[in-house]
């Protein structure tokens, strides 16, 4: 599933074409929403709360969408056309007075709101580090209200500070040398909060610096544990470990960390839970 930082950039990749432009022409592809009509209407900006993004029309309209595992957007330019292999899987076409066009592919969470009721669909949602409302003190606050949960899965979790995917939280539990199940309470997080919102907003708008942990863009050196189970950490040597993540549970996801570097419980003491996090 596409992070926090993923989707911001995705944002400002959409804002270039789209941005101040006039909707000519769109069609939502589902059945809730196909009577619906955005043309005319001016795309006023991409907002993203987490993994949310929110495509803002004049007239107080709010498209909602989320990627979840396998959704993207794509535009095309003036006279090109969508590869045919792709159209069955089109949920969303917006066309513009300049001859672009975007299109929605296999959006699974797709919603249209007036923008004053955005909330409705990210209220729940706790503070971005990408945002210019970014509140470190409540994302720390959130963080702390449940001290017994393992260290990934409170990162995970996207009511506590929204943005941080599985790729975050391995890799900050590393930076912060502990286990991925350590509970949370024990964990310095102020210090956590501060560096992985430095972390993403880096990620999101250094060029180059996109989801390199290391500082090292190398294939197989950018990050410090995540997909690299069974080759040497690169600080001390020791292999590093991977768990698979528990079925059907969002807050115990495949799990990466070095037993050395990262001293503390194991995944035994891993907590099914049920609760969702996106």
């Amino acid at each position: 599933m596409p992070e926090g930082d993923s989707v911001y950039k995705l944002a400002r990749r959409l804002d270039r074409p789209l941005r101040g432009r006039t909707i000519t022409r769109s069609d939502l592809r589902l059945p809730r929403l196909a009577t619906r009509d955005l043309s005319g209407r001016v795309v006023l900006e991409h907002a993203t709360h987490g993994k949310h993004l929110l495509t803002r029309f004049s007239g107080g309209a709010t498209l909602h969408t989320h990627l979840l595992m396998d959704g993207s957007w794509s535009v095309t330019g003036p006279g090109k056309q969508l590869p045919r292999r792709l159209m069955p899987d089109v949920r969303i076409v917006l066309a513009t007075d300049a001859g672009h066009t975007a299109y929605g592919i296999k959006l699974h969470e797709v919603e249209l709101v007036e923008t004053a009721r955005e909330h409705e669909i990210v209220g729940h949602l706790g503070p971005d580090p990408l945002r210019e409302d970014w509140d470190a003190e409540e994302a720390v606050r959130r963080l702390r209200a449940e001290p017994d949960v393992a260290l990934v899965s409170a990162l995970l979790d996207q009511r506590k500070v929204a943005g941080w995917g599985n790729l975050w939280a391995n890799e900050l539990a590393y930076l912060v040398g502990r286990s991925p199940w350590t509970p949370i309470g024990e964990v310095d997080v102020e210090r956590l909060v501060a560096l992985g919102a430095r972390a993403l907003l880096h990620s999101a708008t250094v060029e180059g610096a996109y989801q390199v942990t290391t500082g090292i863009g190398r294939k197989g050196e950018s990050h410090w544990v995540t997909g690299r189970a069974g080759r040497p950490c690169l600080r001390c040597g020791t292999k590093v470990q991977v768990v698979a993540e528990l079925p059907n549970d969002p807050a115990n996801r495949r799990t990466w960390w070095c037993p050395h570097c990262q001293p503390g419980p194991g995944p035994e003491a891993r907590v099914p839970t049920s609760v969702a996090r996106r």
